[in-house]
């Protein structure tokens, strides 16, 4: 039986390198061909790169919402007959996505005065 559960971690880390690996390998092929065929390099720049003054602050927002999300879970445990699971994972979700929206319309909004 040990032997079983030890082939678990394995296979999972084997699974994973060989799914970055055909990613990773594929992407390279499709950029090499493209510039081949005279694309313009440029094109492969992330729109992360161009938004890179924000990643920190969206990051931080998110971890805001988790932290809220994991406090109002609690509070929703004690006082209601939820589950603990259902009050946790609910309120993490939902707070962690109200995080991510409201980033969102701040970039949109700041983005907006620049242009």
């Amino acid at each position: 039986m040990e032997a079983t559960e030890a082939m678990i971690p394995i296979t999972m880390f084997l699974a994973m390198f060989g799914i970055l690996y055909v990613y990773f390998n594929t992407r390279h092929k499709e950029r090499m061909f493209m510039i081949e065929k005279g694309a313009d390099p440029a094109i492969f720049q992330t729109q992360s790169k161009r938004d890179g003054r924000f990643t920190s602050m969206r990051i931080g927002m998110f971890l805001i919402g988790i932290a809220i999300g994991i406090l109002l879970g609690n509070v929703l445990e004690e006082t209601t007959t939820l589950d603990e699971e259902v009050a946790y994972f609910s309120m993490v979700f939902l707070f962690g996505g109200i995080s991510l929206v409201v980033y969102y319309l701040f970039v949109e909004k700041r983005t907006a005065k620049t242009e």
